[in-house]
């Protein structure tokens, strides 16, 4: 991500978070993190993180966003880079605490 955009990312998903696209999609929580230059996008999905990005392909508002972070995100790895499928994290761990 480039150095300068978290505001502009921010604003772009929060414009988004405003229309049906996380309703249809099933989100349910989303985090943005920044690491010096690396963009971390965590989202929780009511059903399939899979499924959803199936959806999403499909719709013209999704690919609207895509195009529109581009210009403030590129891709860890161009050269194997065909979809945000090719960037989703693989889960190796979790724990929830129970509360007091």
């Amino acid at each position: 991500m480039r150095p300068d955009s978290a505001d502009d990312v921010a604003g772009l998903f929060g414009a988004s978070d405003e229309t049906e696209l996380p309703r249809v999609l099933g989100v349910t929580r989303r985090h943005l993190f920044r690491y010096q230059d690396l963009y971390f996008h965590y989202a929780e999905f009511a059903g399939g993180a899979a499924e959803a990005m199936a959806t999403a392909r499909r719709r013209p508002d999704f690919q609207r966003l895509s195009d529109d972070l581009g210009a403030h995100i590129s891709p860890f790895d161009p050269a194997t880079w065909r979809s945000p499928a090719d960037a989703m994290a693989e889960g190796f761990y979790e724990w929830t605490g129970s509360p007091r």
